[in-house]
């Protein structure tokens, strides 16, 4: 969310733009994923809108593709999944449809569409110019015949976790006042499980387990549970979304995926009184899924070195704190990068 933000409002002020992204398509974790029962949010379950500019850039997408989902109560269980507290909600949740991971798709899409978004690319180095220092270069692995180093960029910006920003510019040798505020904020892992029960589909079936589909929990493996068939522009067939707790995956985030998917598993049988064998199960780790300390400011900004750093980890971990941080970063450097086109 934060790298398309930034550069769609970059180049709709007229700059030249290359976007790299290590995975298929543009998502981050916004992204869903998909299989034969339906899809999941495997990351961002919702989002809430609170700043009219982020209000402003839904009202001109595409009609219906984010929807509310009626998840505004959210019930709050104990570690033996009794209900502790049923809090009303004032804000909407909204979702994007038919996965999460569609708003940044098509916000992503007329990029693409303009040979600007590489996929399936990772940078791996950033680096001087050799024939024009005061420009950068790009060290990447990508698909095959694909090259290995894109060069001639006046700006740099890392849209990407604070840790995985520390360790490569660290590891690029890249000299900047923006490395030790980058190194102090904190960013937790989290396990996620994804659980299908098609056989709710059946006559005289409507859903398994609970009568809310939403939750947050003491549990100390869960800390987050929702019934992903509940979502608007969803298959109807009963899926699950659990997020664990941000200790209980700091501390296994080394187990194998087995290993997680047996003790999350039970601890959600033991919450939701589901003991139905479900017919997919998965799970996937997030190494940088919550923030515990941010960086206390929208982005940040090396005007020496031309490049830039931008996330929800700077502000929170909402997606508007993406969105409006991928924002600032590109006005800041319209204001301040002369621009080449």
């Amino acid at each position: 969310m934060a790298g398309t933000a930034c550069a769609r409002t970059l180049v709709q002020a007229g700059f030249r733009v290359s976007v790299f992204e290590q995975e298929a398509q543009a998502g981050g974790r916004m992204g869903h994923v998909d299989t034969a029962n339906g899809s999941f949010d495997a990351g961002v379950q919702f989002f809430t809108v609170r700043d009219p500019r982020f209000a402003q850039a839904l009202d001109v997408t595409v009609p219906g593709l984010c929807r509310p989902w009626s998840a505004t109560t959210i019930v709050v269980l104990d570690e033996t999944g009794k209900k502790v507290a049923r809090p009303n909600g004032k804000e909407h949740h909204w979702v994007a449809c038919p996965g999460m991971g569609d708003l940044v798709r098509t916000w992503a899409a007329p990029l693409e569409r303009h040979g600007m978004l590489h996929t399936r690319t990772q940078v791996q180095a950033l680096e001087r110019d050799r024939l024009h220092p005061d420009q950068w270069q790009l060290r990447v692995s990508s698909p095959d015949d694909a090259p290995n180093v894109y060069a001639g960029f006046d700006a740099v910006v890392l849209a990407i976790p604070a840790p995985a920003a520390t360790l490569l510019l660290r590891g690029s040798g890249v000299q900047s006042p923006l490395t030790l505020p980058l190194s102090e904020v904190e960013m937790e892992p989290c396990w996620t499980m994804m659980l299908s029960f098609p056989q709710a589909m059946q006559p005289g079936v409507t859903t398994l387990g609970p009568d809310w589909n939403v939750a947050s929990s003491t549990h100390h493996r869960i800390a987050w549970l929702a019934r992903e068939s509940s979502k608007p522009g969803r298959s109807l067939k009963e899926r699950w979304t659990v997020h664990a707790s941000a200790e209980w995956s700091h501390k296994h985030q080394n187990d194998s995926p087995a290993r997680v998917l047996a003790k999350l598993h039970k601890a959600f049988t033991e919450v939701t009184g589901i003991r139905v064998q479900p017919s997919h199960m998965d799970v996937r780790l997030w190494p940088h899924a919550r923030t515990s300390t941010p960086l206390g400011q929208s982005f940040a900004w090396d005007s020496h070195e031309q490049f830039g750093v931008c996330g929800d980890w700077c502000v929170g971990m909402r997606v508007e704190d993406a969105f409006l941080s991928g924002l600032d970063l590109a006005l800041a450097i319209a204001d301040q990068v002369d621009n080449p086109a």
